[in-house]
């Protein structure tokens, strides 16, 4: 693709003006002492597991930048992605609202348009909205909201009539080179170190991205800015320099219950799997290019946090880092994600702003929380009305207040995925975990506390008996709303058949395809 100049960040020049409009000349003074409101930075990475932080317990990951956030800011510990695939995670985190609501129980498409939004929401609170990475929304280009953003949609580069702003740069930088030359799919297992400069990687490109627009902000509006990293999802493909930072580190192996036996055999000879027993080699090896990945985003994530503190905006912003949902890598004989367990459903929640904002520094809460609180949290800080009619809820509650009234659980759920057999509803408080597989009724519930990894299955322990009909009930009651297929005669009802949209999905009457 030949461009016709060089534009601002190498991309094209109708996203060069909209950026520069966030740049434009000298304008009034700093944003906090004009208007009172804090700028807002929600950073996210997709498929993050919410145990490679440092600050969470892993002794073998290297995240400095995001530890710093979390002993500054409040750490949420046992936060979830209520549906832990790409797209549902983010009409929840789009929406403010669970599954049955915001209308996505499994992976399909995101609605063209919810009741309340999150940019929309902040720019009619009077700020200046601006995303950059990966969205995932369809049409590639729906705003939701956003005066403009800058797309790394490289997993779908080949759609017909698009090309991301990310591949458009790179052909504009390097006319010759594959982007793709590392030669690792979307969703495969291998790893291997970038095989491109680092300068050209689109995590490298994502914090240039958001330096640059922190470095030459100066409107009069505070500012909304989403960067939204594509890693450490595969391919699991990290500069050499961060490869070899996991070259001779003690990596955890995979945690395998007795109860993931059935999923030791391959689902398919392709290195796409979604089960499989590969071995202690393999899963290291995965896990070395996820770690590298992991590591990479943390280091551009350093680099945007020095850009606001060289602006003097550093507390002065309400910043969230999370993540749409977690990689299994090998645990349990499982991979990629949309699974109820751990690895999957579990992702890292911090939040670090103005000390008026989230009260004390270097906290770490463990009520639960989850995707659809991100919203009504950013629409407390600036004012935005319409919080209480979402299903989230502000963590600004729980962080100025650990004991304040909260949920007592979260739920978690996933239309079939894969295979048939993979399609179930769970609830957590973070210390117990019931799961129902609504193809064939099994049940599992795990001790976290005691258990973190999962790998006693307690559901058939006489001694558990009580807990396991305690957390039936709670489903129950919880889906009770739905009707059948869901609950049938006072139980939980067995659905072999898949149920993508809910009733509440925008334009119900048609279900797109994913």
């Amino acid at each position: 693709m030949q461009m016709t100049r060089r534009s601002f960040f190498g991309v094209t020049a109708g996203a060069a003006a909209v950026v520069a409009a966030g740049s434009a000349h000298a304008r009034a003074k700093p944003v906090h002492s004009s208007t009172g409101k804090p700028h807002v930075l929600l950073l996210m990475a997709d498929q993050f597991r919410g145990d490679c932080l440092g600050a969470d317990g892993n002794r073998a990951i290297r995240t400095p930048n995001l530890d710093q956030i979390a002993g500054e800011g409040v750490r949420f510990s046992r936060a979830y992605s209520c549906t832990p695939t790409c797209t549902p995670a983010r009409a929840a985190l789009l929406s403010g609202l669970g599954p049955w609501r915001n209308g996505m129980l499994g992976y399909g498409r995101v609605a063209e348009k919810y009741p309340i939004e999150k940019p929309q929401a902040l720019r009619d609170a009077g700020y200046y909205t601006f995303g950059i990475g990966k969205m995932h929304w369809h049409p590639q280009r729906n705003l939701h909201g956003f005066h403009n953003v800058l797309l790394d949609e490289s997993g779908r580069a080949e759609l017909p009539g698009f090309r991301s702003d990310y591949r458009c740069w790179f052909y504009h930088e390097a006319p010759l080179l594959n982007p793709d030359a590392t030669g690792i799919g979307w969703n495969d297992y291998t790893s291997a170190p970038y095989a491109l400069p680092e300068r050209l990687h689109p995590t490298t490109w994502m914090a240039d991205c958001a330096t640059r627009f922190i470095k030459e902000y100066d409107r009069t509006e505070p500012f909304f800015l989403k960067v939204s990293f594509a890693r450490p999802h595969s391919p699991y493909d990290p500069p050499k320099r961060f490869w070899k930072m996991y070259e001779d580190a003690e990596l955890p192996a995979a945690a395998v219950g007795k109860w993931a036996d059935k999923y030791a055999p391959r689902n398919s000879e392709e290195a796409s799997i979604w089960h499989g027993a590969l071995g202690p080699e393999q899963v290291r090896r995965s896990r070395q290019g996820y770690y590298g990945s992991v590591s990479f985003v943390d280091n551009q994530i350093g680099r945007i946090i020095e850009a606001l503190d060289k602006r003097r905006w550093l507390d002065d912003t309400l910043i969230v880092f999370t993540a749409d949902h977690g990689d299994m890598t090998g645990d349990h004989n499982l991979w990629r994600k949309s699974y109820a367990y751990e690895p999957s459903a579990r992702i890292p929640m911090l939040l670090r702003g103005p000390i008026e904002l989230q009260g004390p520094r270097g906290q770490v809460c463990a009520r639960p929380v989850e995707l659809r609180d991100v919203l009504p949290t950013f629409m407390e800080a600036v004012g935005a009305p319409g919080r209480e009619t979402l299903d989230g809820k502000s963590m600004l509650a729980l962080a100025q207040n650990p004991q304040a009234e909260w949920r007592p659980w979260i739920d978690l759920e996933h239309d079939i995925c894969y295979a048939p057999e993979n399609h179930w509803n769970a609830l957590t408080d973070g210390k117990f975990k019931f799961i129902f597989h609504a193809r064939d009724g099994e049940t599992q519930l795990f001790n976290l506390e005691n258990d973190p990894h999962e790998l006693n299955d307690l559901a058939s322990d006489a001694r558990y008996s009580d807990e396991v009909r305690k957390w039936r009930a709670r489903l129950v009651d919880h889906l009770q709303e739905r009707g059948e297929p869901f609950v049938k005669n006072g139980d939980l009802a067995l659905r072999p058949e898949s149920t993508l949209y809910s009733p509440n999905y925008p334009g119900c009457s048609c279900h797109p395809k994913a």
